[in-house]
């Protein structure tokens, strides 16, 4: 009827010429259904991607936890960045080496302390003998009781990193109480040795740096002037590796590399002037003493380098026309990338250092080669001179008596 067709849609379709139409007609009905199906597919699709995503932000969320974690543990280490132009190791800083050591090299290295030790105290216990202190021999004892507890204290250390994984989580809290052990060892040895200056020379000591840290060293206490020529000389004596470290290093404000003498990894030892380098033949991480000197003059920046007496090299435009500067800080022992401090374990010197002295000229070949002889006619520095009220140490380096030059007779 004609109201049936006003409520009628009606779809135009086409159908192929020899197709019958009635069976079109219910063919027709298939592309909904495939429609249909292709719709519930995506939709399964997407509901699936959807789960996958969430899972995601789930993973990166726990990731960006832990590297947040990570970060703020890594800023609150200390160090600073060097204000000079010399290089740096990236890798996290620690006191008891260069780099986080296995149980053996950290064994290796706390067994070359207590060494160093024991060697302090046998010149404590001679002393003792010749002085027949009943007190210098209770304290002898009592510090060879430290040793003793300090010996069984690493190795049991050692022995619980390597019965399982799991000890590496209180390597950190173990290393604190073996380095306030050997902290506290130093300074009752030290306290000791005082006790022997009135027998002594001021100028017979030595200083001993037995671990590479960052907080061992000694400081100058008097300050440097103005110098448009220089020589340092010194006796050391080292098997560090790699490189024996950082002998001494001098910063003015602004400069922090101002003068100074270092080993520093595989490279050479190198003089520092101004932040400017030259690499110097010295060997001398052998174990055993060496008189090394350096000269400079600012005219022309030419340089000698004297080991044990002899000339091993020489050069110049080293830093020329530019006078070491006044009113600095002056350290034994430490690398400075600040005035006075931002010391980097990794290139701390590990060592025995004496006889440090410092003039405002070029010595002569003749009076260098007297002081590598220790002639009686041998100068002392008359800028610094090696003279025990002239230094301050920190950290737990040791002072006590010792002539580099017995080790040669």
């Amino acid at each position: 009827t004609t109201q049936d067709v006003e409520q009628t849609q009606f779809i135009c379709t086409t159908v192929p010429k020899d197709v019958d139409l009635c069976s079109a007609v219910v063919q027709n009905s298939g592309p909904a259904e495939d429609l249909k199906t292709t719709v519930m597919q995506l939709r399964e699709t997407v509901l699936q991607q959807k789960e996958t995503i969430m899972n995601q932000k789930d993973t990166i969320r726990e990731l960006t936890s832990k590297l947040g974690r990570c970060e703020s543990q890594s800023q609150s280490e200390p160090g600073d960045a060097r204000t000079g132009g010399r290089r740096k190791e990236s890798g996290s800083k620690n006191t008891m080496g260069d780099v986080s050591k296995g149980p053996s090299n950290t064994l290796t290295q706390l067994e070359q302390t207590l060494q160093s030790l024991r060697q302090r105290l046998e010149n404590l216990e001679q002393f003792s003998r010749n002085n027949s202190s009943a007190q210098a021999n209770s304290l002898k004892d009592l510090l060879q009781k430290k040793i003793d507890d300090l010996e069984k204290q690493v190795l049991s250390r050692v022995n619980s990193l390597e019965e399982s994984e799991a000890g590496l989580r209180n390597e950190t809290e173990q290393r604190g109480k073996v380095e306030t052990t050997l902290t506290s060892l130093h300074q009752r040895i030290s306290d000791l040795e005082k006790g022997q200056k009135d027998n002594r020379p001021l100028d017979k000591f030595q200083l001993t740096f037995p671990l590479r840290t960052n907080y061992m060293y000694a400081k100058v206490m008097k300050s440097m002037p103005e110098m448009y020529a220089f020589t340092v000389s010194m006796w050391i004596k080292s098997n560090a590796s790699p490189g024996v470290g950082t002998p001494f290093s001098y910063a003015v404000p602004g400069q922090a590399n101002e003068l100074v003498l270092i080993e520093w990894g595989n490279n050479p030892m190198e003089i520092l002037i101004n932040d400017k380098v030259a690499k110097l033949p010295f060997l001398i991480n052998d174990g055993k003493w060496h008189h090394i000197c350096v000269t400079w003059t600012t005219r022309d920046g030419v340089w000698e380098a004297f080991q044990d007496g002899s000339l091993r090299g020489n050069g110049e435009n080293l830093a020329p026309y530019h006078p070491i500067k006044p009113q600095g800080v002056l350290v034994l022992g430490q690398e400075q990338d600040t005035l006075g401090g931002g010391f980097d374990a990794t290139q701390a010197f590990v060592g025995e250092l004496a006889n440090f002295n410092i003039w405002d000229k070029k010595l002569s070949a003749g009076e260098i080669y007297n002081l590598a002889t220790c002639s009686s006619k041998a100068q002392t520095g008359n800028v610094f001179s090696w003279v025990e009220t002239g230094i301050e140490i920190y950290g737990g380096a040791s002072k006590w008596t010792f002539e580099p030059c017995l080790q040669l007779n």
